[in-house]
């Protein structure tokens, strides 16, 4: 899994951020039920790279609602 910054996630569509967020949440489980102690990093990397493709996405849609 790659970290995405928040340059590549302000040029993705709505859909490409909506499947991003989806496919991340699977990981993100996926993470949880095999991790032991060394996990924990790579469980708050998933979480904040989730945080900010909802965030962006966010900031999109209310910016979409004042034009």
């Amino acid at each position: 899994m790659a970290i995405l910054k928040t340059t590549d996630i302000s040029k993705m569509s709505k859909k490409e951020i909506e499947g991003k967020t989806k496919e991340l949440k699977m990981e993100l489980i996926k993470n949880k039920i095999s991790s032991g102690k060394g996990g924990k990093m790579k469980t708050r990397e998933i979480k904040r790279t989730i945080a900010r493709l909802l965030t962006l996405k966010r900031l999109n849609s209310g910016e979409n609602k004042e034009k």
